[in-house]
């Protein structure tokens, strides 16, 4: 059961799945077990390919420093048992490194790594993402909210803004005593 037709004998190839059997023209070889495939057993769930982890990549964690040691899938469990092993001989176990940094907020477990990590620009304290605003992480220097408002000199924003008001003396901003005339003297024009 090679595929193709009579006219075509080298063009397509029977599945080798054993219910199956179906002429496919465009079909798949399994990086398993190196079976060919239709469309609809091509995945190795469904036609159960014992090979199907050989690629696979899987990582194991060192018990006594939490040192992550990456294997494929063809490596069985005792040969992964053979790796931690070897690395424990190899003197990069150091059970001090173990105990890794976590979020300093209370009740929060998560581990702070390169990528999850944010300094408070007011504190300095390292603590999570879900926890890097200061109201999240109860921040030691936070500013005080009328502290906040100050703009320069000890004045506070909402002053200088009602001073700057005043001095308008009812004119529209933006325009002079010069403009208020030579406008009221022009006819305006409508737009309809």
């Amino acid at each position: 059961m090679t595929g193709g037709t009579e006219a075509f004998p080298d063009l397509g190839r029977h599945c080798q799945h054993s219910d199956c059997h179906q002429l496919d023209f465009l079909p798949f070889q399994c990086d398993g077990c190196h079976k060919v495939f239709c469309v609809e057993h091509r995945s190795f769930k469904s036609h159960e390919c014992p090979k199907s982890d050989h690629n696979s990549r899987k990582v194991l964690v060192c018990e006594i420093c939490s040192t992550s040691i990456e294997t494929t899938g063809r490596d069985g469990e005792k040969d992964q048992m053979l790796l931690l092993e070897k690395h424990h001989k190899s003197g990069n176990c150091d059970p001090r490194m173990k105990k890794k940094p976590t979020c300093p907020v209370r009740r929060c477990k998560e581990i702070l790594t390169f990528s999850n990590t944010s300094t408070c620009k007011t504190c300095q304290v390292k603590v999570c993402l879900k926890h890097r605003f200061p109201a999240d992480h109860v921040c030691r220097k936070q500013t005080t909210p009328s502290s906040s408002l100050l703009v320069g000199n000890g004045v506070h924003w909402n002053e200088k803004f009602m001073a700057a008001f005043a001095s308008r003396k009812g004119k529209e901003c933006g325009k002079s005593e010069r403009d208020s005339k030579s406008s009221s003297t022009t006819p305006s024009v409508r737009a309809y």
